[in-house]
């Protein structure tokens, strides 16, 4: 086998499930490819590959059938198969052995698992393929026994050693004369049970052969691994003359085998468990948990502060510290816990056998000490700690994958409550959660579905009766629900990266308005409302600029973007750059529902906004309320200090708007001037539009407010 290049058949009806792995093995086997199983046996008799891959789930033929096929050819019933399936039950890889399949491979396929698996198999193959030739050339030349690589040991009727060959001595350690008369149990390492060798026995005395895997004991002591064969040779009455064994030292095709289950089932950098095993634990503490009555603890543990740590260090630095939490963490569980290594800085605690939450939380409690003491690593102390979240099963009687999920959504809570403790999940949370999702992708299909409309709301100058602009008003034309205002919708919208979305569709649907009634004569000034997260994105300035570009016969100024003051509590600096910069382009501000911030003043200092819209909560009760009359007045006067325009907000009656005009306050928006319009209204209404003569009365006996 080996002067030759090795063929792997493979057989699937989707040869693109194999397609990587074809290419993994390419260089060092001929890969063949057949689409079902009656042609991967026609390949296969014509010209018989050294292993198969067999996909279980094939229509016509499946894989189990067509094992039974390869099996029951003469030509072709030794050949290795190993099914490669996404079936991962113990009843289907039970079926697929019986019908003497070798090993599986489970989708999706780990490629580097996989090589060495196909690489093994195909070693012991050539390995029991050598010493057949190898049984067939002691019977053809006696100076086998004495050059072979193998061992072979030699005994008579009663099972005493009457002779051994020098590799005999060089696997076992023990010389001739120390095995002559001895039986050859001498070498048993006890690591097979007695059932095992009871069954060697029938089958050798049955079949006059056996072959198979054992582990021996060396003289000094340590186990090794052999592929061993025995034959009885009888006499030609049938009687047993002797036994003849031979055996091939396999250690370290075991401790390859080893190494491959290490690297499937734990963390390479910790030696704890991955993400693969706690899986499986987690499935086998569940049947577990509903036997005995008890309770087991999922629990999702997320270092506090490793990313500084591992960021200023470096990644070696940090590897050591995860390998010394590893351990501690280790250390504060009992016997039958697992703690698994699932990502960069997450753990998976799984506790089973808890009799109830207080032993739980006294364990949580001894993880979050041990994690919170100083590491001392290359000579600095290096502090972190932990949130852990954690639910109960059965009370949370879910299935692995919902059980990691709400341990997980648990531990946010742990972090967004301080960090340094743990948290149980809470079902109300995950409701509230699930609810949220949905609404989301409600929002987020809405705007795919061209859902969304804009309305528009005029501003007006009510000393002179003249339209200043309009405030472009967002809304959902639902087609069930009809049409809803954005508080309805927004706010599910405004921590996701989707009010980025809606905010770039408003921009650009504004800017095809004003296109369009410019074209029609009419030019006129839009506030837009920009939510903090878009406003706080690196690339806002420019994705604004390349909307304008697009317009290029529309002035920057025709854009008014109103903003919340309290956006800029995340970073005020980088939204006074962030208008800075749209300013240089033209593009004016307003700071929108201005008065109801913690810190007014400050902003009014700090940010560079041409406008003060006084929120319409202040103007509402402004004739029944003094206090809402003082603030408004000192908001006019501030922004009279300020050099600041001020527009009203809410206005929705003729002696409100008299009294803000008494105020010296001219801009003004609201019900009693007009509703939100449709687009395709909004022309119409401006020209149609008749000022109030109450508010142009009064207007006329006072000093202009300048703008």
């Amino acid at each position: 086998m080996s002067e030759r290049q090795l063929k792997i058949l493979a057989i699937d009806d989707t040869p693109a499930n194999l397609a990587l792995l074809g290419m993994a093995l390419q260089d060092e086997y001929s890969v063949q490819i057949a689409t079902s199983g009656a042609k991967g046996l026609a390949l296969a008799q014509d010209d018989p590959p050294d292993l198969v891959l067999l996909d279980i789930m094939m229509p016509d033929m499946d894989g189990f059938e067509t094992c039974r096929r390869f099996k029951a050819d003469a030509g072709l019933k030794d050949i290795p198969i190993i099914f490669v399936t996404a079936l991962n039950e113990k009843n289907t890889e039970m079926a697929g052995l019986a019908l003497g399949a070798t090993d599986y491979l489970t989708k999706p396929i780990d490629i580097n698992v996989a090589r060495l698996r196909i690489h093994n198999l195909l070693e012991r193959e050539r390995l029991r393929m050598a010493l057949l030739a190898r049984e067939a050339e002691q019977r053809l030349a006696a100076s086998v026994f004495a050059h072979t690589h193998d061992g072979i040991v030699i005994s008579d009727a009663d099972n005493l050693i009457i002779d051994v060959n020098a590799s005999f001595t060089r696997i076992t350690g023990y010389q001739r004369d120390e095995v002559l008369g001895l039986n050859p149990r001498v070498l048993k390492s006890g690591r097979q049970p007695a059932e095992f060798y009871q069954t060697m026995w029938h089958t050798l005395l049955e079949q006059n052969y056996w072959h198979g895997e054992l582990w021996n004991r060396h003289k000094s002591g340590r186990h090794y691994a052999v592929l061993s064969s025995i034959s009885v040779v009888r006499d030609q009455n049938g009687a047993i003359h002797h036994f003849i064994g031979l055996f091939a030292d396999i250690t370290q095709l075991k401790n390859h085998e080893h190494d491959l289950e290490q690297i499937a089932h734990f963390d390479p950098l910790t030696g704890i468990p991955n993400r693969l095993l706690l899986v499986d634990r987690l499935t086998q503490g569940i049947a577990q948990t509903r036997r005995s009555g008890r309770q087991m603890a999922v629990c999702y543990l997320d270092l506090d502060g490793f990313k500084p740590i591992n960021d200023s260090y470096g990644h070696e630095l940090g590897d050591q510290l995860l390998i010394a939490i590893a351990r501690r963490i280790t250390e504060c569980l009992r016997a039958g816990d697992t703690v698994a290594r699932i990502g960069g800085d997450e753990f998976v605690l799984l506790l089973l056998d808890l009799p109830d939450r207080d032993e739980c939380e006294s364990i949580l409690q001894r993880v979050l000490a041990a994690v919170a003491r100083p590491f001392l690593i290359d000579n600095l102390a290096l502090r972190v700690s932990a949130s852990i979240g954690f639910t109960l099963f059965p009370d949370d009687d879910a299935d692995a994958d919902t059980l990691l999920r709400h341990a997980d959504q648990a531990m946010y809570g742990a972090k967004h409550a301080g960090k340094n403790r743990h948290n149980l999940f809470d079902p109300a949370s995950d409701k509230a959660a699930h609810e949220r999702g949905r609404a989301l992708a409600d929002v987020e299909r809405a705007l795919r579905n061209q859902e969304f409309e804009l309305f528009f709301q005029p501003k007006v100058n009510m000393r002179t009766g003249k339209v200043l602009g309009a405030e472009a008003l967002i809304r959902w034309r639902h087609p069930q629900r009809g049409l809803l205002l954005p508080q309805e919708f927004l706010p599910v919208a405004e921590n996701s990266d989707l009010i980025v979305e809606i905010g770039d569709w408003v921009l650009r649907s504004v800017l095809d308005h004003l296109e369009e009634w410019r074209r029609n004569g009419l030019t006129i000034k839009i506030g837009i409302n920009i939510a903090p997260r878009h406003l706080l994105r690196e690339d806002f300035t420019g994705r604004l600029a390349a909307h304008l570009n697009d317009h290029p016969d529309l002035p920057a100024s025709c854009l008014e973007l109103e903003i919340l003051e309290t956006a800029a509590l995340a970073d005020i600096g980088r939204v006074y750059q962030v208008m800075r910069e749209c300013q240089k382009m033209g593009v004016t501000f307003a700071l929108d529902d201005f008065g109801t911030g913690y810190s007014s003043l400050t902003y009014l200092k700090a940010l560079p906004a041409e406008v003060l819209k006084i929120d319409q909560s202040f103007i509402r009760d402004i004739l029944r309320d003094p206090e809402d009359l003082a603030i408004v007045e000192g908001i006019i006067n501030l922004s009279g200090s300020f050099r600041r325009q001020v527009v009203a907000e809410g206005v929705e009656s003729v002696e409100q708007g008299l009294q803000l005009l008494k105020l010296r306050c001219e801009q003004a928006q609201g019900f009693c001037i007009a509703r939100p319009i449709p687009a395709a209204r909004l022309a119409d209404w401006i020209a149609n539009w008749q000022p109030n003569p109450q508010w142009l009365d009064l207007g006329n006996g006072l000093p202009p407010d300048p703008e």
